[in-house]
Order: structure tokens, then sequence, then C-alpha cells
């Protein structure tokens, strides 16, 4: 019996029989812009650019924001991630005046594609599947890595030269004038924001969660100056085989990620869960970055609108879901915000239309829920009569 989300999507991601693209030992093409950053081996990690074997415009195949957007079906986004090829050399996360690091710098400000070429000690092979980062198709050593010359994003610039600047506050400025995340994660796990003497390379998994979890702390500071909701909401959105539903609830802020996997291997239906109260999460979250990542896009969407509530967030996986990194929970989360919500009177109405969209049962929800029963139970009503009547 799998116990942990962790361990049901390493038996997930090794079940992934997919090809990437094949290249030889050398290569002309051109970068999105993307690099990656490996966690591996921590503080020496191996770092590198990621390079598609064709010239021009490749922006879309590192442009997470656009892909739900344009419509993108998930074998267009996995083409795009397999047609990858990730070059990499070891280097110190402190060596930051390291010439190949100013490149991956380069790549990461830059505001289009970059004809790039490179030469690798043997062919690349292989592939990588994540839940908290986007795939990537072969890898090898690089020997040798040129790029063209950069135009920098002038927003990503300005925060470059701001030394005195600390990244989070280079984070919530560049998240105010609406510079993509993908955009301030990638300079951020390239050190290039944040005062002198703090800038490092930051895995890229890591830096992931970095930036969600600061954006959301700084919203969340806002968001509870605001006015409370005065009505239950329910917002929902479906894409890349999910199903996404938001319950904001009338309350201080609160919140609950609940996602289930249905019947992706094979006949299981698993639920995990975390959740916090209004003081906040101290310990990182048994669920991962999706957490995060699905907390900001809540924050940011009440941050807008000049609201506080409590959230519960119901997610379902189904057959064909692949891991795509937590940027599935992102861009889903955002485009449920920016729908059309309907409005219910009280918890129970709001669970019961989510429930009527469930694949399976809103009991097994509720069950694995804490925030969801402690709700109901503050509303006097038990669980027992509440199993009843959907009985």
């Amino acid at each position: 019996m799998l116990k942990t989300k962790n361990a049901y999507l390493q038996k997930l991601t090794a079940h992934m029989k997919m090809r990437s693209v094949k290249v030889g030992p050398e290569m002309e093409g051109s970068t999105p812009p993307s690099v990656f950053i490996g966690s591996w081996n921590y503080p020496q990690v191996y770092a590198g650019p990621m390079m598609v074997p064709q010239q021009g415009d490749t922006y879309i195949m590192d442009s997470p924001e656009s892909w739900i957007p344009g419509e993108k079906t998930q074998e267009d986004i996995i083409g795009y991630r397999l047609s990858l090829v990730r070059g990499k050399q070891r280097i110190g996360v402190g060596d930051i005046d390291n010439s190949f690091v100013e490149k991956l710098q380069d790549i990461s400000l830059a505001s289009s594609s970059i004809d790039s070429e490179a030469t690798f000690n043997k062919r690349p092979r292989g592939l990588s599947f994540s839940e908290e980062t986007t795939p990537h198709g072969p890898s090898a050593i690089l020997e040798s890595f040129d790029i063209d010359s950069v135009k920098w994003d002038r927003e990503l610039e300005k925060v470059f030269y701001d030394t005195d600047l600390k990244s989070r506050q280079a984070l919530h400025d560049l998240h105010q004038k609406g510079v993509p995340f993908s955009s301030m994660q990638k300079a951020f796990s390239v050190g290039a924001m944040g005062t002198t003497k703090r800038r490092k390379l930051v895995p890229t998994r890591w830096s992931i969660t970095a930036c969600d979890s600061t954006l959301a702390d700084d919203l969340l500071k806002k968001v509870r100056n605001y006015d409370i909701l005065d009505v239950h909401r329910v917002y929902e959105f479906s894409s890349l085989n999910n199903y996404y539903a938001i319950i904001l609830i009338p309350t201080e802020w609160q919140y609950e990620w609940m996602e289930a996997f249905i019947r992706v291997l094979g006949k299981e239906e698993l639920i995990f869960s975390d959740y916090e109260n209004n003081g906040g999460k101290k310990e990182y979250s048994r669920v991962g970055g999706c957490y995060y990542t699905c907390k900001m896009g809540v924050l940011d969407a009440l941050d807008k609108e000049k609201k506080q509530a409590g959230a519960l967030v119901l997610r379902e996986a189904y057959d064909g879901y692949i891991p795509l990194g937590v940027f599935n929970v992102r861009e889903n989360v955002k485009n449920a915000m920016q729908n059309q919500y309907k409005e219910f009177e009280d918890l129970k109405t709001s669970l019961k239309y989510v429930g009527s969209h469930l694949k399976i049962s809103l009991s097994r929800f509720i069950k694995q829920s804490d925030l969801i029963q402690e709700l109901l139970r503050s509303r006097q009503s038990t669980l027992d009569a509440y199993f009843k009547k959907e009985n």
C-alpha cells in the first residue's frame, strides 16, 4: 500500500514509457530560454542550459503560463519538454562569478529565444519526469557551450543590477509588474537577484517552492487585513486530465489542499492532503510543492479583489494524467480563480455541488480532511448526520 504521495509518484513516473529527442554529441539549436539546476550532491550541483535541436523561436517550450490559455494538449506539452536537451556542468552553488554561470544568467534574463551550440562528452540520453518540475529530455555533460548575443527582459535586468534589493522584495516587485512566474523562478535559481553576498545557485525544484512560498507569505500579510467574504463561493476548472474545485468560505484565512489520483496506474483511488489554520504552516508540507503553488494562486486572487476568505481546494487527477510539474497546479488554479464563480448559502450546499462533479465520493474527501471536518463540527453538524443525508 502506497501511504505517501512521494512514494506513489515515484511509482507512477517509473512507469512512464516515452521517447525523448535523439541528438548527437554536437548540437546546434536554441534555448527557449531555459536552464536547469539539479539538487543532487548539493552544494556541488549539476547546472546548465536546456536546448532544442532547432533554431528560431522556441519560447513556447519553456513558457508554462501560455500552455493552458493556448489550449495546448498534454501531448503538446510533453512533446515540447522531451525535445529539450539538458547540458550540465558540475559547479559550486556559490561560484556565481564563474563564466559558465554568467551564461546561465544571460539565458535566464533573456526576453526571447537564443541561438546556441554545444558539445557534449557523449550523446545525451534519458529523460526526466517529476511532480515538482516540468519534464525534460536527454542530458549529458557539456564540454563546450556558446550562445549568441542576448537581450535581457527590462524588469529582470533592473533586479539583477540592484544588488541592495533583497530577493523577497524583488519577487514581490516582479509579481506586481506581471512578470511570468517561470521567468522570476529562473532568475532566482541562477542567482540573478538578491543582495550581493547572498546570491547563489538554487536547485530548480527548490527555487520553485521558494518563489511560491515567498509570494504566498507576502500576499497573506495583505489578505489578513481585508474584509472577510460574506458568502460561500465555488470556482472550477478542468484541463490536462485534472478537475479542480476551489471553495472559498467566509472566515479568516485557513486553507486545505486535497488531491485524489483515480485509476491512473490501475484501480487505485488515493487521496493526499495537508492544511493550515489561521496561524499558517511551520513545517514543509507533506504533499510537496503543489501545496504552496495553490496557496499562492488563491491568495493572489483574493489580494486582487481585496477580500479575505478560507479556502478548500479539491483536485482529482484521472486516467491519462502525467506529472508535468507544479505549473500544472499553479495554472489550473489561476484559471479557476479567473472563471465565474457560483455562490452558496453555506458549506454543506457548497460541498454538495462540488460532490456532484467528483468522480469519487465526496465522503472520501471529508474522511481524509482535517479542516472540512473541523468546519462542519463548528457549525453544529455531525459527520454521521451529514453522511446519512448524503446516502
